[in-house]
């Protein structure tokens, strides 16, 4: 017999995995969310209450920690900076990290998509996320998110007109340089 945490697991993992990836892009942080996910869901399940599926409790558990992993990281950056004046030494602190190899998508335009949710808001990446790669309902990400189903619907608007301007100007350069 399964413990009731066996089954959110075998049911939920690989989504709930791949929503943490898409949002750190980063695969050791995603585990070590992961992780403090579940560890969040064994110290918390007796209280949940039953007021939205387990799958949307589970993953509005995800987006916090992550929430939580973006602050911290911010936090940590802002100390390294006060510690050392990099205006004096003309040095900086490169924006990103390259993608792991593992994200390689052979598909161009999804290729596109997925490096276009840098230029999202926290906000939307979380909503496209959720509504087209993990398939949930407006209804579901609402629940998820703690939102109403009207600002999902706005929010999902502006991330794709976002996506669709980055895809826009991204092809654009390509066809200048192809020129």
């Amino acid at each position: 017999m399964k413990t009731t945490f066996e089954e959110l697991y075998d049911k939920y993992h690989t989504d709930l995995y791949q929503f943490i990836f898409y949002m750190v892009k980063n695969k050791e942080n995603t585990e070590d969310i992961v992780q403090e996910v579940y560890v969040k869901v064994l110290e918390s399940y007796q209280t949940f209450k039953g007021d939205s599926s387990e799958k949307t409790w589970l993953f509005s558990i995800a987006r916090h920690v992550t929430i939580d992993f973006f602050r911290k990281q911010q936090r940590k950056k802002k100390r390294i900076l006060d510690f050392f004046n990099w205006s004096e030494k003309g040095e900086s602190i490169p924006a990103s990290q390259a993608l792991p190899e593992e994200i390689a998508i052979q598909n161009e335009e999804l290729k596109q998509v997925f490096l276009a949710l840098d230029d999202c808001t926290e906000d939307q990446r979380s909503v496209i996320i959720l509504r087209y790669i993990q398939s949930f309902s407006i209804k579901e990400t609402a629940s998820v998110l703690g939102w109403t189903e009207s600002k999902v619907k706005t929010t999902q608007h502006r991330a794709i007109s976002q996506l669709k301007e980055h895809i826009d100007t991204s092809t654009r350069k390509e066809n200048s340089v192809d020129e």
